[in-house]
């Protein structure tokens, strides 16, 4: 099936007030277990490639050309996202690559120069029919130079997307990246509060340090995006750890990487069910 504009889908999430699950691909059996997952549970998926990864592949193009092709390959709705670009000429990369959204990341920057960074963003984008994500409000745990206490203002969040056009706004209301346990308590009435001060689709970035009921009743509150990576990279893990102590004597990786991504594949597949329903659930498994 074709690539699906990322657009499509978080428009479609927004009229229905549900979610939409954006997991990270850190290698190719990422990829391919997160398609896997939104072709079983029957939901489409968003495959994210952040600016780390392409870093730790030496270079967008193997990876995105890697992703892409099993994207394009599934019977399942999927989109492809840049995640996390601080390099503004890796977003044009990646959307000269087809990529259907990609997000910029101005968040260390102060107000007045990421306005005019992601302007220039969101004007190649869009003259290329490419939806754009930025971020307001610096989000806890990256690298660890984001304070977890901070948060978005309703109305500097408003300002910046009449001044700069983004078409989906990552927020900052208590998750942090990188957490290994689900304990993070989300600020639901900030949720809220920019839900209706901004006329965007909303990201909840850091959702791995989240609970199933917190995201749940986030997306009541207006998160549309929920990104989800160290989470799914728990059991990806944990798989072949258990694996590899299983069978000490197995030497061939696909072995082992091949439970990692039927973990992962499993786990995706549950979370892109629970993020499309916005009835009252039951805790899952953690990491």
């Amino acid at each position: 099936m074709p690539l699906v504009p990322t657009a499509d889908l978080l428009h479609a999430a927004v009229a229905r007030r549900t979610g939409v699950g954006a997991f990270n691909v850190i290698h190719l059996e990422t990829a391919e277990a997160l398609v896997a997952a939104a072709e079983d549970a029957a939901l489409p998926v968003i495959l994210q490639i952040s600016q780390n990864c392409v870093a730790y592949h030496g270079g967008l193009e193997p990876i995105a050309l890697a992703t892409l092709a099993v994207a394009a390959g599934s019977q399942a709705h999927v989109a492809v996202h840049l995640d996390h670009a601080e390099d503004e000429e890796l977003t044009r990369q990646a959307i000269d690559l087809g990529f259907g959204s990609v997000m910029f990341d101005g968040a260390a920057l102060d107000y007045e120069r990421n306005v005019e960074a992601t302007v220039r963003v969101v004007e190649y984008a869009h003259a290329n029919d490419v939806f754009v994500e930025a971020e307001l409000g610096e989000i806890g745990g990256k690298d660890g130079a984001h304070a977890p206490g901070v948060r978005t203002d309703p109305e500097e969040a408003r300002r910046f997307v009449d001044e700069t056009g983004v078409d989906a706004l990552a927020v900052a209301v208590g998750s942090s990246h990188a957490m290994t346990e689900r304990t993070a308590a989300l600020d639901l009435d900030l949720v809220a509060r920019l839900h209706a001060a901004v006329p965007v689709p909303l990201v909840l970035h850091g959702s791995s340090g989240a609970s199933d009921e917190t995201i749940v009743s986030a997306i009541r509150s207006g998160i549309t995006k929920v990104n989800v990576s160290t989470h799914l990279n728990g059991f990806f893990t944990d798989a072949v750890r258990r694996y590899l102590s299983e069978h000490p004597e197995v030497v061939d990786s696909r072995r082992y990487v091949r439970e990692g991504r039927s973990a992962v594949a499993a786990e995706a597949a549950r979370l892109l069910t629970l993020f499309a329903v916005t009835e009252p659930v039951s805790e899952g498994a953690t990491p």
